[in-house]
Formats: C-alpha cells, sequence, structure tokens
C-alpha cells in the first residue's frame, strides 16, 4: 500500500489527513516513481485553504506539485526511463487529482527530468518549482541579458532567492528587495548586489540610485497587492520590463501607469512545453555543476507531520529555504 494525503473539505492545516491506496499502475507513455520528498508550496496553502482560484476535487483532493525520488515501474513505450532512475517532477497540471504528496504517483514520462547526482532527495525536491519560475519569468519571458539590473522583490523567499542566482549565472545585477532591514546581511550573502530594506528607505529612490537613475531593467515581483504601482516606478521607463510571478498579497493590484512592459508569468508556460523543459534543465544542470545555483531547504518534516509543515508555513518561516517532507524513515 501507499500512504497518501488527503483532504475532504478546505480548510486550515488539520484538514489534512494519510490514508492507505495501492499504488497506481503506470499506462502507456507513463511512469510509478516512488517518492522520496516533496516540497511544500504557497500554491499548496491556497489550494489546501480554498483560497486558490483553480477547482479542487473533494472529497480526497490531494496536493503537491513537485517532488523527487526514484523509478519503480515504467509504461509501454517509455524508454528515455527505466527503474531506478533519480527523477524530479517538472509539471503536475492537477495536483489533487494526482499530487506527489504520497509514497508513490504515477506521472507522463514527459512529466519527469533527471535529477542531478549532486543533490540528495530533499535538495531535488526543492529545486524545480522555484528555479523554473524564476528562470522562466526572467530568461524566458523577459528575455534577461548580462549586465541587465533586475529588482527582486521577496528577495528572501524561494524565488527571490532561485532569481538571485540565476541573474547571477546569467551575469545580470540582482537587486534585492525586502520588508526588513533585519536582512540585509543575509541576502547579501546569498548574491544580492544591493539590498532595498523598504521599512527604511523609499523603494523607488533606492532602485534608481542603486541604477545611476536609470531605474530597473527588469522587475521580478512574487507580491503583487498596492505595491504593484510603485514597483513599475522603479523600472526604467519605456524599455523595462515588470513580470509577475505570484500572489502573496492578496489585496487588489492596480494595472501599473508608468510606461514600461508588463508580463504576468505562470510557470506551466514552459514547464508543459517539452522543449522549454529541456532549456530550463540544461541551465540548471550547468548551474548546479558550477555552484552558482544551490537550491536552500529551510527544514524537513515527516510525512506524518505534513500538518505540522503547512503550519510553519503558514507562521512564516524566518530562515530561507524550502519546507520539505520526507517519506523516508527516519526523517
Amino acid at each position: 500500500m501507499s500512504r497518501v494525503v488527503v483532504f475532504d473539505e478546505t480548510g486550515g492545516p488539520e484538514v489534512l489527513r494519510i490514508v492507505d491506496e495501492p499504488p497506481g499502475a503506470p499506462g502507456p507513455g507513463e511512469v510509478r516513481v516512488r517518492i522520496e520528498a516533496f516540497a511544500v508550496n504557497r500554491l499548496d496553502e491556497l489550494t489546501r485553504s480554498g483560497r486558490s482560484p483553480a477547482s479542487v476535487r473533494l472529497p480526497r483532493a490531494r496536493l503537491g506539485c513537485e517532488g523527487a525520488g526514484t523509478v519503480e515501474v515504467v509504461g509501454e513505450g517509455v524508454s528515455q526511463f527505466e527503474a531506478g532512475d533519480a527523477v524530479i517532477v517538472t509539471a503536475v497540471p492537477d495536483m489533487t487529482a494526482a499530487g506527489t504528496y504520497a509514497d508513490h504517483a504515477v506521472f507522463p514520462a514527459t512529466r519527469l527530468i533527471r535529477a542531478p547526482e549532486a543533490l540528495s532527495p530533499t535538495r531535488a525536491a526543492a529545486l524545480w518549482v522555484a528555479y523554473s519560475t524564476a528562470y522562466g519569468a526572467l530568461v524566458e519571458k523577459a528575455g534577461m541579458q548580462p549586465g541587465d539590473r533586475v529588482l527582486i522583490t521577496a528577495a528572501s523567499g524561494t524565488v527571490g532567492l532561485a532569481a538571485l542566482q540565476i541573474a547571477r549565472q546569467v551575469g545580470a545585477v540582482p537587486i534585492a528587495v525586502t520588508r526588513h532591514e533585519a536582512k540585509r546581511d543575509a541576502l547579501l550573502a546569498a548574491g544580492a548586489a544591493a539590498v532595498i530594506a523598504t521599512d527604511t528607505e523609499d523603494l523607488v529612490e533606492a532602485a534608481r540610485r542603486h541604477t545611476g537613475g536609470a531605474g530597473a531593467d527588469i522587475v521580478i515581483d512574487s507580491v503583487m497587492g498596492p505595491g504593484l504601482a510603485q514597483l513599475a516606478q522603479a523600472a526604467k521607463r519605456f524599455t523595462g520590463t515588470l513580470v509577475t510571478v505570484g500572489w502573496l498579497d492578496p489585496r487588489p493590484a492596480p494595472y501599473p501607469s508608468a510606461p514600461v512592459t508588463t508580463h504576468r508569468y505562470m510557470s506551466f508556460e514552459h514547464t508543459l512545453n517539452p522543449e522549454a523543459v529541456r532549456r530550463i534543465a540544461a541551465f540548471l544542470y550547468a548551474g548546479l555543476r558550477t555552484g552558482a545555483l544551490s537550491p536552500a531547504v529551510d527544514r524537513v518534516f515527516p510525512l506524518d507531520a505534513v500538518a505540522d509543515a503547512h503550519r510553519y508555513l503558514a507562521a512564516g518561516q524566518e530562515s530561507p529555504g524550502k519546507i520539505v517532507v520526507s517519506t523516508q524513515a527516519g526523517a
């Protein structure tokens, strides 16, 4: 049998429960993966609480849009993987039906990539969503180039930290934005060329100061909300690009009036495209080999404490990195 995390109604972490189900059998073109670790994301919290705009298949809805593990069984027609291969899940279009919060899950083979040998399962589980989102927004969508000044909001979050590293890898200049002056030194140590702490300085004035008065070439925003218009003012007029990748602030976000190009980026735009996935994976593998990229893990919970992992996320963790749940004994 396989342990699966499900919920029958939306609500707080307490709605999550673990049930036993037979592990699924892969069909043609599919692979069954023994999940060794999965990350807890804001999307999981939004879905569990009923605040996600996507429909939820109740009862016995599942969670989990990323994970890492080992191939157990391959279906007919699958030639790129075999039993024993370490893999990372790159996309789960309907996680409430087939999410990664489980001991086993079945996926199309096209939704998997090989896990880098240098990464443990817990670090591999922390890689894909944050880094593919940051890469897709900055490189695929905004066309980031060496020398670009890149303003990164929520820079101590997982996508923000990934964006710092990816900007450095490309040769751009990452400028971190945080609400807390106390995080300045940690963000500088994480690779930021400069840090703007909005509890002590004005965002637009500081952004102009750090870019020689021109404004940022690219702004990547995970927050949205009323501050979106101010972020647009911090971008370079006419040629700057503002790309939003999240919605940490649920309040309405006024459309920016500043003359900048704006994009709303959703990771499935590229992670459901096999050619884009190959580009992203090649970039990430190269960064991992050189040490330019290094996924951080904040805390690891065992599967039977998955509700505690959600409580920890909701409480607002202080340390950078992903919250990961391990299915392995002794985690």
